[in-house]
């Protein structure tokens, strides 16, 4: 389910935002959805994330049906087969 939601902030940061995600070809909403989840899913644990980890988090849309094990070991075995 999506919610709307309004934000208030600064006009500067605003379109800075809004210049950023056109840049990456993404929407606010996605980047502001990605980096509140980003913020509330790893509360509690001990591990600090990098900022460049961060920043990476929720880039990169994959299918649902995605084995990163599977393409893992494919470009393994490619890159030891050169």
């Amino acid at each position: 389910m999506t919610t709307k939601l309004t934000l208030t902030m600064e006009d500067g940061v605003i379109d800075s935002a809004k210049k950023y995600a056109r840049q990456n070809g993404r929407s606010l909403s996605d980047i502001v959805e990605n980096y509140l989840k980003s913020i509330t899913t790893h509360q509690g644990t001990t591990e600090e994330i990098s900022p460049k980890v961060s920043r990476l988090m929720g880039v990169i849309q994959l299918p649902d049906d995605f084995d990163y094990k599977k393409e893992l070991t494919k470009a393994l075995v490619k890159k030891h087969k050169q």
